[in-house]
């Protein structure tokens, strides 16, 4: 399982202006092809009357399914730029659909590529960009002799306090950044003098907003 990547939080959309040309913009996360294509599916019908609805998507943990598409646009002049933006971002798991209606000013070819690039870039601004980061959900196991110290230390440090359980002990559930278990195992167990058990539950992504 992969453990730290950046994709989108959810859907966005934006607009944008460029010599007369109105450029509209739509993300989705998509974690299967199957998700892109129903989305681009999606934009293309709610635009059937646009000058051209481009495409581009990124799949997979290690990138495997990448496509772009001009949609009548120059070959290389829309797909391929969008496609490069997600990219360049490091995104995966995203889809984008740039959708155009013709102002009458013809762009060429390198303004196209950097209007699509642009429109892309805008986009992503209004999904958010979000770090996934792969957590262990711990549960920890004490007197309840101890559960003052614990809350107290764990509320002040920079692991999350998920879930107090109040019962004939106290269960403590707490999410820690994978690579941090082991350092907050020995945390909790020199905290606790070793009187705390200590038991993975879970593995759960959690998300921050990239700025």
């Amino acid at each position: 399982m992969r453990e730290n990547y950046l994709t989108v939080k959810g859907y966005g959309e934006s607009e944008i202006i460029i010599s007369k040309s109105r450029f509209l913009t739509y993300i989705e996360r998509a974690e299967t092809e199957e998700d892109a294509i129903t989305f681009i599916e999606s934009i293309k019908k709610s635009h059937h009357n646009a000058t051209h609805n481009c495409s581009a998507y990124i799949i997979g943990a290690h990138d495997h399914i990448q496509k772009a598409n001009d949609d009548g646009e120059p070959s290389g002049t829309a797909g391929v730029p969008m496609l490069e933006v997600l990219k360049k971002q490091g995104l995966k798991d995203t889809v984008v659909v740039v959708t155009r209606y013709f102002g009458g000013i013809k762009l060429g070819g390198g303004g196209l590529i950097r209007a699509y690039g642009k429109a892309t870039t805008e986009g992503l601004l209004a999904a958010q960009v979000v770090e996934r980061k792969l957590h262990h959900i711990i549960k920890i196991a004490i007197d309840y002799t101890w559960l003052g110290k614990v809350e107290n230390e764990i509320r002040s440090s920079s692991y999350t306090l998920e879930e107090i359980r109040y019962l004939e002990g106290v269960e403590i559930i707490v999410s820690v950044l994978k690579e941090q278990e082991n350092l907050f195992r020995n945390w909790v167990t020199e905290l606790t003098n070793g009187q705390a058990k200590i038991t993975f539950e879970d593995v759960q992504f959690i998300e921050f907003v990239v700025k």
